[in-house]
């Protein structure tokens, strides 16, 4: 039987390897949750990713009662604490978990006074709740996303991010079919959108690889690409594999290329599950010598600012520092990419990134570093997709955009073709 105790100690665990190690929550859950039975994974994720979401909030809230910032561990159930309370929670049992939680260690046993009496005065304040901002991008990106878009943007990412994201789906076939049996929405781009998704390996179609979660920004890439029959078709980093799965399913010859073994293994079974096939090679893609490609698709490592929404560990467990070498490594993709091409061949470049250094900005200089390369805007008019979005460099995504149906993560993408 579930233990809500056991589950938030796991979340308190969970929040100390973001906010105080710096692991990303990816990589922490397989570590925390792998004991547990689904029930309480589901709840335990469920928790950590709306704690994180309103740590901002949280710390406005515990600022009243706190004459000192108290040790990481035990700030971290008190976070727990206060977002559970103010989304609803029944206070007297959160209040008594958190309290258990600081007995169970010696670290945290000395505050298990504090800890009861300040959750006990955020019950009687919890009204405040919804009168405070919504949380800010730390500014390590804030500030650079404010000289690149201005306030007003930037307000309206922080909105979209606060809010959440629905589940989309990416139709092996009929999309429309998909969404009728799901009762999801047929977005314009073509992808499925679930409001409430549950546990995902429940729903109908999963066991017989009917589709694969993917968000609709995500989907669009293999979109640009329109891979046809029989076309070779190389996926530069194909992990977790959605988009090469895109691919096989129009019919191509898919490469799908990556460098960790482990990511690469999450491709093979997506693949298995789904009945689609592709060459899956484990290599370094700047060291990479097969080829050449009638068209690549290099959705190039990146700082994944743009899925703060579905990731709200980022902003804790990144800090700015890793920029400037992804920015480097995403040129000297492009330009392994291009020379993998056939003469006349496309290359897809994109990023789920809100920032200009890892989009329009890598377009210019490759355009600069490449004669003869150029940009096909025609290919990125796709359905669902508004001209406004699409500038001289490519297509460029926001969190906020169709924000009153559930917005979508940020992504740059573009089309090259080498003449």
């Amino acid at each position: 039987m579930s233990n809500p105790k056991d589950v938030r100690y796991v979340v308190v665990d969970l929040l100390d390897d973001v906010t105080v190690e710096k692991r990303l929550l990816s990589e922490a859950l397989l570590k925390r949750l792998a004991k547990l039975p689904a029930e309480d994974r589901a709840r335990a994720q469920r928790l950590v990713m709306q704690t994180l979401r309103d740590m901002d909030r949280c710390d406005r809230m515990l600022g009243p009662f706190l004459r000192q910032r108290p040790a990481p561990r035990v700030l971290n159930i008190l976070r727990l604490g206060v977002s559970e309370i103010c989304n609803g929670g029944a206070a007297h049992g959160v209040v008594n978990a958190c309290v258990e939680i600081s007995k169970a260690q010696a670290e945290t046993e000395h505050a298990r006074g504090l800890v009861n009496a300040v959750l006990r005065k955020i019950d009687r304040e919890k009204a405040k709740w919804d009168t405070l901002p919504i949380p800010r991008l730390p500014k390590w990106l804030r500030k650079p996303l404010l000289a690149d878009y201005g306030k007003e943007a930037v307000a309206a990412m922080e909105a979209a991010q606060f809010a959440g994201a629905p589940v989309d789906l990416t139709a092996k076939g009929d999309a429309k079919a998909l969404a009728s049996t799901m009762k999801g929405e047929l977005l314009p781009t073509g992808s499925v959108r679930l409001s409430d998704a549950g546990q995902i390996t429940n729903l109908p179609g999963y066991t017989d690889g009917d589709w694969w979660v993917q968000d609709m920004a995500a989907a669009l890439p293999a979109k640009v690409l329109a891979a046809q029959a029989g076309e070779t078709v190389l996926d530069m980093c194909a992990a977790p594999g959605g988009k090469t799965m895109q691919l096989a399913a129009a019919g191509a010859k898919v490469t799908a290329l990556d460098v960790s073994a482990g990511r690469m293994k999450r491709v093979e079974e997506n693949l298995s599950r789904t009945k689609l096939s592709a060459e899956l090679v484990i290599s370094d893609a700047l060291e990479y010598e097969g080829g050449p490609f009638d068209a690549i698709l290099l959705d190039a490592p990146c700082t994944a600012t743009g899925t703060i929404r579905r990731h709200p560990d980022l902003p804790y467990a990144k800090d700015g520092s890793e920029f400037p070498g992804l920015f480097e490594l995403q040129e000297h993709m492009i330009d392994r990419a291009l020379g993998l091409l056939k003469p006349g061949g496309r290359l897809i470049y994109c990023t789920c990134s809100l920032l200009i250094d890892e989009g329009e900005e890598q377009v210019r200089d490759a355009l600069a570093r490449h004669e003869g390369l150029s940009v096909e805007l025609d290919t990125l008019r796709l359905p669902g997709v508004d001209a406004d979005w699409i500038g001289p460099e490519g297509l460029r995504l926001f969190p906020h955009y169709m924000a009153d149906q559930g917005g979508m993560d940020g992504f740059f993408i573009t089309c090259l073709r080498r003449k």
